[in-house]
């Protein structure tokens, strides 16, 4: 049986170093370095994480994630799991996120 988009992007970020998964307080899984948030994932088809605002505004400008969906005027993205272009710009931010919460703990 073929994974899921969902179940691909989970088993690729939790092999980052230091990544550890748990139950998020609003539902989904969490993906966190040294206890800090990068993300996380709401079933197996929609990804949300923040950004710093410059990011935020370029990945929703390129297509690469849309404004939250509840909380749309705040630095949250979401990315909906339909493709595998869906998969791919998911992991780019969380890797950029990931990236830079891992810079600010060393």
């Amino acid at each position: 049986m073929a994974k899921t988009n969902g179940k691909a992007l989970v088993e690729t970020v939790s092999s980052w170093p230091g990544v550890s998964l748990r139950p998020h307080r609003f539902g989904g899984t969490e993906f966190a370095v040294n206890g800090k948030e990068i993300g996380h994932i709401h079933g197996e088809s929609l990804v949300d994480l923040t950004l710093p605002k410059e990011a935020r505004d370029e990945a929703v400008r390129l297509g690469k994630a849309e404004p939250h969906h509840i909380l749309p005027d705040s630095n949250w993205v979401s990315v909906y799991l339909r493709t595998e272009s869906d998969v791919h710009h998911a992991l780019e931010l969380l890797r950029y996120k990931y990236d830079l919460v891992s810079r600010l703990q060393t």
